[in-house]
């Protein structure tokens, strides 16, 4: 008798949240504060009385809905003296309203929080965001996460760096841009998964001469290019280089050959058609959703999208990491984590708060990620599935986390940084900048942050 998926995917995530209500309780002791913290720590939830805590987040795509969900109702039955208060958000939306939420008099408690400098650095500097350190200590969270991820949410006191100093945020995720392909499409064009970038362009040639559209995008919401760029730049500057632009620390230099010629293959991609022709005009979301019912032969994208297109192409959907320009070499791509969880300063339930986080990030919620379809920060290569294109997302997620690089997403880098970036790719997918114009407009912003 088969089950139905739906049921099979309730009757997983019951399982997990029933674990995490038998599990993973915080003993009652307290830790003495950082000194960023004004005062002791406490993780007895049970002991913290009634409090309804006002979480908002942007999981809001399928999956990422399913595991929150699950996430929520399990911590609210192991601690029934806390509610949670969910206020769910697109990332576009939350983008936009988080910044007047939290300089108002009724902020959030918890709040997903872009890593960015225009986001969580912003929060930093303005004292928006609580310091995390004195929890990590409690829970343990350096023991649990590497410095790798942690850093991803760092920062000094004061803003100023970025992937180091106080630790504000945590995620549950992890992210990679990848490619995925439609497996019946690339067979047809007698194709195999490229093991070079110069493979990997010739490849959208061939599709395009089929008849085909060789890249979906859709980048009406001016981010989306940057994963496309991320990756074409990756193929041609070097990692450390790539680290220091997306950081926004001193030492890069947007105008150098290799980002030229990254900006310029991205350019002769659009001359020679293989980007759909509506890129400009068309959202994100329904891209990936026609790329899901056949239009595309490659979605060069981040590993959120599996959640939604696995459903629908199940073992017809293929994924793998950017390869490298020369075959066995590291290969580079944008990532890191999804948007940390983060506790805000105008909460009057910080403790709350972090215990929530460390539920929401867990080795049981882990089990909830993967079940639900998304990709977990921690423990991927243990929980990663059988079938379908999420064993091909956990496997790119491993060979870059482990052998390559994964890169900082490049509009983390200055507090204007996203638009700038945003607004120039359009620009230069619509013809309207030069390679040469596009680096320099990145380099002024880069340059007035870092003083160069």
């Amino acid at each position: 008798m088969s089950v139905s998926p739906v049921r099979l995917l309730a009757a997983t995530v019951a399982a997990a949240a029933l674990a995490l209500t038998s599990g993973c309780a915080p003993g009652a002791n307290t830790a003495e504060p950082s000194a960023a913290s004004s005062g002791p720590v406490s993780v007895d939830v049970a002991a913290m009385g009634e409090i309804t805590l006002t979480v908002w987040d942007q999981e809001v795509r399928g999956s990422q809905n399913d595991e929150i969900e699950a996430l929520n109702a399990a911590f609210q039955e192991k601690y029934p003296n806390i509610t949670i208060d969910r206020n769910a958000q697109s990332f576009d939306d939350l983008a936009k309203t988080l910044r007047l939420a939290l300089s108002g008099s009724d902020a959030p408690d918890v709040v997903e929080a872009n890593n960015s400098r225009s986001q969580m650095g912003a929060f930093v500097e303005a004292g928006q965001i609580v310091s995390l350190e004195p929890y990590a200590e409690a829970y343990g969270w350096r023991d649990r996460y590497p410095e790798s991820v942690l850093g991803l949410s760092s920062y000094s006191a004061d803003a100023t760096t970025f992937g180091s100093g106080n630790l504000y945020g945590l995620p549950q995720m992890g992210e990679i841009v990848g490619v995925y392909y439609n497996k019946a499409k690339l067979a047809a064009l007698g194709l195999a998964v490229p093991t070079t970038w110069a493979e990997f362009t010739d490849q959208l040639a061939v599709a395009k001469a089929a008849g085909e559209t060789p890249l979906a995008l859709g980048d009406l919401e001016k981010w989306p290019a940057i994963h496309v760029f991320g990756p074409i730049q990756g193929a041609h500057t070097p990692a450390d280089q790539v680290r220091a632009l997306a950081l926004g620390n001193p030492g890069g230099d947007w105008t150098d050959a290799t980002n030229t010629a990254a900006a310029t293959e991205l350019s002769e991609w659009v001359s020679a058609g293989y980007l759909n022709e509506d890129v400009l005009g068309s959202k994100y979301d329904d891209v990936v959703a026609r790329f899901g019912e056949g239009t595309g032969v490659f979605l060069l994208a981040g590993s959120w999208n599996t959640a939604a297109l696995d459903p629908v192409m199940g073992d017809n959907l293929g994924f793998f990491a950017p390869p490298p320009a020369v075959a066995g070499d590291a290969p580079s791509t944008t990532g890191g984590t999804s948007l940390p969880f983060t506790v805000t300063s105008a909460s009057e339930h910080p403790d709350a708060g972090a215990a929530y986080i460390d539920f929401l990030t867990s080795d049981d919620a882990m089990k909830v990620l993967a079940e639900t379809g998304n990709l977990p920060v921690l423990g991927s290569a243990a929980l990663a599935p059988t079938s379908g294109g999420g064993k091909d997302v956990y496997a790119a997620y491993e060979l870059v986390t482990t052998e390559g690089n994964l890169l900082p997403y490049l509009d983390y880098a200055t507090p204007t940084f996203s638009d700038t970036l945003g607004a120039a790719l359009q620009d230069l997918l619509a013809g309207k900048q030069t390679p040469e114009q596009f680096t320099q407009t990145l380099q002024a912003d880069y340059g007035a942050f870092v003083g160069e």
